[in-house]
């Protein structure tokens, strides 16, 4: 990569989050937290169960502002920035009275375009994904596999940088998702975007991933940053779960999530 290509676009900057319990008071979520993603890097953040994984997603892509602290796109904060994120979702959200391809376009419907031009790059993108015969069936017809291929569709679509993927495969079973896997990675890879996934499966993040944040318990904050890069390095997600460095990622990290098995919610 060029020195252009391996600049910071999203930095998170000494973040803290706080909920408010009547009963209890003031509850911390996030504390102090701090992180540097690169231009098309593929980051995947861990931890355990009420890390905050979720409400760092959220943050990062300006539904919730944090409490101290803040979230920079491109040098901007993510509050004024517009256009450079988009964000899946762990359910597919689709709308059961659109069709498919009225699903696809309900970003660009969001921003404006006309419903022609909604329709041509709906159509556009179904076929380049091998989708464009079910344009015009329901979302009650489809798979889960394809529900969410839409969605991803339906994300991509608008064209953002950044591309927020929150637990997207685990409503799935195991084998649709090694195949999602494999095809998301894929054209991610190929359409040179910035990718942030939020999930609970440590393999899934070595699988994917050119980093893995592991945060600590709450209230979350970053633990320890793995550079992983086998699928980078064997162009697959399949193949780098056969790589023999896998097994060794996976222990590693699990150590550091420390979870207390018959403990841990």
């Amino acid at each position: 990569m060029n020195q252009n290509a391996i600049r910071d676009v999203v930095e998170v900057r000494n973040v803290s989050h706080f909920f408010d319990n009547p009963e209890s008071g003031s509850i911390p979520v996030l504390s102090k937290l701090s992180l540097r993603i690169r231009q098309q890097e593929f980051v995947s953040i861990v931890g355990p169960s009420g890390a905050g994984k979720s409400t760092l997603f959220n943050i990062i892509s300006g539904l919730l502002t944090p409490s101290e602290g803040s979230v920079l796109v491109h040098g901007q904060d993510i509050r004024q920035s517009t256009g450079h994120v988009g964000y899946m979702m762990q359910k597919d959200l689709l709308f059961p009275w659109r069709t498919v391809i009225e699903n696809v376009g309900l970003g660009l419907e969001i921003k404006g375009a006309a419903k022609s031009k909604r329709k041509e790059l709906g159509r556009d993108y179904l076929r380049r994904y091998g989708l464009e015969s079910f344009a015009d069936a329901y979302p009650s017809t489809l798979s889960g596999g394809m529900r969410q291929r839409v969605a991803f569709i339906r994300t991509l679509v608008t064209n953002p940088d950044i591309i927020l993927l929150d637990e997207p495969f685990s409503a799935l079973d195991y084998q649709t998702r090694l195949v999602l896997e494999e095809e998301i990675l894929s054209v991610l890879r190929e359409q040179g975007k910035t990718v942030v996934l939020v999930t609970h499966d440590i393999g899934e993040a070595i699988a994917m991933s050119d980093r893995v944040v592991v945060m600590s318990k709450r209230p979350g904050t970053v633990k320890q940053i793995y550079d992983v890069g086998l699928a980078a390095l064997h162009g697959s997600a399949l193949r780098a779960r056969a790589d023999h460095r896998y097994n060794d990622f996976f222990e590693a990290i699990w150590k550091d999530l420390d979870i207390q098995i018959g403990r841990e919610a």
